[in-house]
């Protein structure tokens, strides 16, 4: 059994999913999802999977596992033939409703591929009448399963990949016996993908019946939920952008991460913003890769305060001390609100999760305690309208543009030595610098921005005049 442990791939560093053997209907679908980026699970489980191993993977929930055994799943379907190609065990149908629809999506990319999920509380009949018509791909629960198996309306003798999702919860639930069952009905000829949040001994007994020399992958937890404060404020829908004004005053986080579904209301929430004087910057689709760069970079070297983005762009964006995220709008998808959350509260910090809700939203936010398995902690609006007055958050760094790179050999301590020697500032007004391949960005107190970019214009870097030039915090793509 290969072990891969948390140092095989950089959890930090994101990997694009055209690194994989996928076909082009698979990326760009991929791409249509907002899909760009790998989750760090799906960085070390998908290589494996897309070879044909068996795997068992250790991931939580809003990981990303979801994509991490769809996509091999999807991959293996031949969609002539209708017959039962792939076989999802969950613990709870609600688990089982979100892992089909996000195959759903997945296997758009595909002509004609048929779904379906078969769990308790739905009535049996409706359920064998959607199998007399076929299906590739069969997601449900150990004991609804086994009541088609039972009475003869699924088979699962054509069955290639079978996944065992949360594996733990299943476990503790009592299925050992019902998976187990299920199981054998399946072909011995197959690729077994088990994905677990934790490790318990149950998981080492089903590897060794029904798992051929599988591999075994496992990121860290990506935050602690438990040092996480979670507040929800409810609004009306012509309240929303004032209230972000007024949790940004009233929380006063160092850096915020504000999440919209929409690039709409991305562009008239950052616009809102800096109309009110704060430093905000807005990151989405459509973006050119230059753009988004700059963008990310001044908002994790300080130069920005918050910044606001939908979720298909914010993919891969690693930010250290992010002090809070605030829901602009409820994901729909709980996994994506648990993802957006997990961005703050990281490495033993602690952090703050605020959520906007309008009326037409409480069905989302009660997917999202039903999937946290706690109820939201709710403050009323008016109690942080006492704010009028508090100065709107500023940036504390500027950042400066060298032209110039590591094509030119230019290296960050060559940036620090012109800024502390020549051109006489202390290394305490320097923030952090990076290099990339033909420009280098320097954060450097915000105060002494200008200045700065005067004295390392007249000045040089390792021997050679440079050119220099101050970013802006104006919001990218608004004016194209």
């Amino acid at each position: 059994m290969l072990v891969m442990d948390n140092n095989t791939i950089d959890s930090n560093k994101a990997l694009g999913f055209e690194t994989l053997s996928l076909p082009q209907a698979a990326l760009d679908n991929l791409h249509l999802m907002g899909l760009t980026q790998m989750t760090p699970i799906q960085a070390k489980a998908l290589p494996l999977a897309l070879e044909g191993h068996d795997l068992i993977a250790q991931a939580s929930t809003g990981s990303g596992k979801t994509v991490a055994f769809g996509l091999p799943l999807v991959n293996r379907l031949e969609a002539p033939r209708m017959n039962v190609q792939a076989l999802v065990l969950c613990p709870t149908r609600e688990l089982a409703d979100q892992v089909t629809a996000e195959i759903r999506r997945l296997a758009r990319a595909l002509d004609n591929i048929k779904v379906i999920t078969l769990c308790g509380g739905v009535a049996l009949r409706a359920q064998t009448q959607s199998l007399l018509h076929g299906a590739h791909v069969v997601v449900g629960t150990p004991g609804r399963i086994l009541d088609h198996i039972d009475r003869g309306a699924l088979h699962l003798g054509a069955v290639e990949t079978l996944v065992l999702d949360e594996a733990d919860r299943m476990l503790d639930m009592g299925f050992f016996e019902d998976m187990a069952r299920v199981i054998k009905h399946c072909a011995r000829e197959r690729q077994t993908l088990l994905f677990s949040a934790t490790y318990p001994e149950g998981i080492d007994k089903i590897a060794s019946q029904f798992l051929r020399n599988p591999q075994t992958v496992k990121v860290q937890t990506q935050h602690d939920l438990s040092a996480l404060e979670q507040i929800y404020v409810e609004v009306s829908p012509k309240e929303r952008l004032q209230a972000v004004c007024e949790l940004l005053n009233h929380y006063r986080p160092d850096s915020a991460l504000a999440f919209c579904n929409t690039k709409q209301r991305c562009r008239e929430l950052v616009a809102y913003l800096q109309a009110q004087g704060f430093s905000a910057m807005a990151l989405y689709g459509e973006l050119e890769q230059r753009e988004r760069d700059q963008v990310m970079i001044q908002f994790a070297n300080r130069s920005c305060c918050v910044l606001v983005a939908t979720d298909v762009a914010a993919r891969g964006l690693d930010v250290a001390d992010l002090g809070a995220v605030i829901n602009v709008d409820v994901s729909p998808d709980p996994e994506v609100h648990v993802h957006r959350i997990g961005r703050t509260a990281r490495a033993g910090a602690k952090g703050l999760a605020l959520t906007l809700a309008s009326m037409d939203e409480m069905g989302f936010v009660g997917r999202i305690e039903q999937l946290q398995s706690r109820e939201s902690n709710w403050v009323p609006l008016e109690s942080l309208q006492g704010t009028q007055g508090v100065k709107p958050l500023k940036a504390s760094m500027a950042t400066l543009q060298i032209v110039g790179g590591r094509k030119e050999k230019i290296r960050a301590g060559d940036v620090l030595g012109a800024l502390t020697g020549e051109a006489g500032f202390s290394k305490e007004q320097v923030g952090k610098i990076n290099v990339n391949e033909f420009s280098t960005y320097v954060a450097v107190k915000a105060e002494i921005a200008k200045e700065a970019v005067k004295r390392l214009s007249e000045g040089r870097i390792k021997g050679k005049s440079v050119r220099v030039r101050l970013l802006g915090l104006s919001a990218p793509g608004e004016d194209a």
